[in-house]
């Protein structure tokens, strides 16, 4: 198994979540290069973790394997698009853009290239989602009748000081765009596609031209409903998924990252013996995190696949987040695939505007 080269882009906060994950990979992945638009910020960054080179500009680095662009997201689609050109494969995190049109503009560009994008959803390689995807796949505990997405976290006055922050225009979006997404990711990871989305969002007491908290009301095909929370003002942070089958409750609480340990599942009267059975399966004792996806990217590239998560996989992500939006600002629910290239929120997220 031979050793890939990679690059870092971007050497802000999530950018040590990749350079750890990298390097407990167990020399898989040789990270060659650090580059930032501000160099003290890539030389710091790259001395931390031990990288030789440094640089402000992809375009200054040779061919690599692997491009992890960990920048904020307004300039993800011009550096995915450059590190494709280059026939280079790219990690991406998310948001993976600021809206459809823009993700649309990638997936042309993967089209054209040898290389191709993982979007990082580090919550789909925990051990306990993936079970719980199967059960749900395989109906061994019926089908699923209810959902719960609840992304309520806290963020201070201050944290919209960084001048990406709290605007459609470089963020994309407020906690339903950049919080919430992961656990969204999630609840499609196990339930599939979405049907239609009904959604009301505010603002008010943060420092920010974008929501502080959407609820939304979402519809699968089989029939389920889920209710989808995102704010950043919840002092008492939590993240809860709950999942109700017809034959058990599947209860995931934790924060920014969770393991085993982290459920709690409840059988319906008479089912303990084949819930037990089902919830024994493998995977077990994964927790959610970007080693364990990074794992799986370089297991991929090195079968000769495409890495997961796909980028049309993202997409359907984000589309849902593109539908919550349009649903909040228009007071109109919203049904999967309306959302077409000359609609006002395929362009942006804040579409025809913003309620208030």
């Amino acid at each position: 198994m031979s050793t890939r080269t990679g690059v870092i882009v971007g050497t802000g906060g999530i950018a040590n979540s990749h350079a750890r994950a990298l390097q407990a990979c167990g020399g898989r992945i040789e990270v060659v290069a650090a580059v930032d638009v501000d160099h003290d910020r890539a030389r710091s960054f790259a001395t931390e973790w031990g990288i030789p080179r440094t640089a402000t500009d992809l375009g200054e680095i040779g061919p690599v394997d692997l491009v992890h662009v960990c920048t904020p997201p307004s300039v993800h689609v011009p550096l995915t698009e450059q590190a494709l050109a280059a026939g280079a494969n790219v990690v991406l995190e998310k948001p993976v853009a600021l809206s459809l049109a823009e993700t649309d503009r990638l997936l042309a560009a993967e089209r054209a290239s040898t290389g191709s994008v993982a979007v990082v959803s580090q919550h789909r390689f925990g051990s306990g989602v993936q079970r719980l995807a199967s059960i749900v796949e395989d109906g061994s505990l019926g089908r699923p009748l209810v959902a719960t997405c609840l992304t309520q976290w806290y963020r201070p006055d201050a944290y919209f000081e960084v001048p990406w922050r709290g605007t459609f225009e470089v963020e994309g979006g407020g906690p339903t765009m950049g919080h919430g997404i992961h656990q969204m990711d999630v609840l499609l990871s196990v339930l599939g596609p979405w049907q239609e989305v009904s959604a009301m969002a505010n603002r008010g007491s943060r420092p920010t031209e974008t929501e502080e908290v959407s609820v939304a009301s979402v519809r699968f095909p089989g029939g389920a409903l889920a209710s989808v929370v995102n704010s950043v003002v919840s002092v008492r942070e939590t993240t809860v998924m709950r999942f109700d089958l017809e034959f058990a409750s599947v209860e995931l609480t934790h924060l920014y990252g969770y393991g085993d340990d982290d459920f709690l599942v409840t059988a319906a009267p008479g089912r303990e013996a084949e819930v037990d059975k089902a919830w024994s399966r493998e995977p077990q004792g994964v927790d959610s995190s970007h080693e364990a996806q990074f794992r799986a990217v370089l297991d991929a590239l090195d079968a000769g696949e495409k890495p997961p998560v796909a980028l049309a996989t993202a997409r359907d992500t984000l589309e849902l987040v593109a539908a919550i939006y349009r649903s909040a600002f228009t007071g109109r629910t919203v049904r999967r695939g309306e959302i077409t290239p000359d609609d006002p929120f395929a362009a942006r997220m804040d579409g025809t505007g913003a309620v208030w």
